[in-house]
């Protein structure tokens, strides 16, 4: 099965993609980042070596991309789309004929996913967060000031003064909002915090050419990406900014596991361990990649996956239920 299509998921109509040659292998549910930021391209064409062993799903969210058409962004909230990701699950399992399926929740999916697997563990096996969100507060003040040492250690001059005033950001929310947002990701991406592969590439030119790069996308996808998503990035940056799990949420019903670049000052590296001390879960384990960045599974895709088989194929070996 290859199969792009729209299902109505918790009263809305989003766009999914299933690739798999076995139905009744494990599936696998992408959560993208953002907010707004889809990543079938990726997932759905990069890391196709998978299928040997697992179903994968790509999820356009409400809002961007196949999602966008017939939102209320009046209503969107952390929440809804915390809740539209437990109806889906329980979708691909009925579907699936699956007790559960495993989760990967990239940056702001990260978020979705820590989320649903606290408020809705029944129906997920496992979980990985790759850029990992850990404080929405702390995320931006530590990204900020890094990008700003980095600047100044270089003498760009241009890029002192833009960060300086656009200033240290508060509830992650910079004084123009999320034009000073993007401004300070490029900063950030020219220095090295999202990728070392991308370093010195402009932020959004490296991520636009490599949706284009592969046919995953419709016309009408394309216009839901471009509508949507800086359109779902402003209703919900405010929310992120308040989140915080060492405060919130520390137990979880599920295995929980964190892979994350040594070297993301996106959502920084060093927010993560003391949270990870915290958390209580049937399984977990924290795995940094040394030359990784932001996204793991792409700066070092045979690394990660490697590291995610095995504990997914683990969790399989002590979980009785129909994965």
């Amino acid at each position: 099965m290859d199969k792009q299509t729209k299902i109505k998921i918790n009263g809305h109509m989003m766009k999914i993609h299933i690739i798999t040659n076995d139905e009744t292998n494990p599936v696998i549910l992408f959560v993208h980042g953002g907010p707004g930021g889809i990543n079938r391209h990726d997932v759905m064409h990069n890391h196709l070596d998978l299928l040997d062993r697992f179903t994968l799903v790509g999820w356009d969210q409400r809002g961007t991309g196949g999602s966008y058409t017939g939102t209320d962004f009046s209503k969107l909230t952390k929440d809804l789309v915390v809740e539209d990701a437990a109806c889906l699950v329980e979708w691909l399992c009925k579907r699936f004929n699956k007790d559960k399926i495993f989760i990967l929740g990239l940056s702001w999916g990260s978020c979705v996913g820590t989320l649903l697997c606290a408020r809705h563990p029944e129906h997920i096996a496992a979980y990985v967060g790759y850029g990992q969100l850990v404080n929405g507060h702390m995320n931006e003040v530590l990204s900020w000031r890094w990008a700003l040492e980095q600047a100044e250690k270089a003498g760009d001059e241009k890029a002192v003064k833009t960060l300086k005033d656009m200033g240290e950001p508060v509830n992650a929310i910079y004084k123009g909002g999320s034009e000073d947002l993007h401004t300070q990701r490029g900063i950030l991406n020219k220095y090295g915090g999202v990728s070392p592969r991308l370093h010195g590439d402009k932020y959004m030119n490296g991520r636009t050419g490599a949706m284009k790069a592969v046919k995953e996308y419709t016309r009408a996808d394309w216009k839901g990406y471009n509508e949507g998503a800086e359109k779902s990035l402003r209703k919900l940056w405010p929310e992120i900014g308040l989140l915080d799990f060492p405060k919130t949420n520390t137990k979880f019903e599920v295995p929980f596991y964190i892979f994350h670049g040594h070297q993301d000052m996106n959502t920084p590296w060093t927010l993560i361990p003391d949270w990870y001390e915290k958390i209580e879960a049937p399984d977990k384990d924290l795995i940094f990649f040394d030359n990784s960045g932001h996204n793991p599974m792409t700066d070092e895709p045979e690394a990660f996956k490697k590291a995610m088989r095995e504990k997914f194929e683990a969790v399989m070996k002590k979980d009785k239920s129909r994965i």
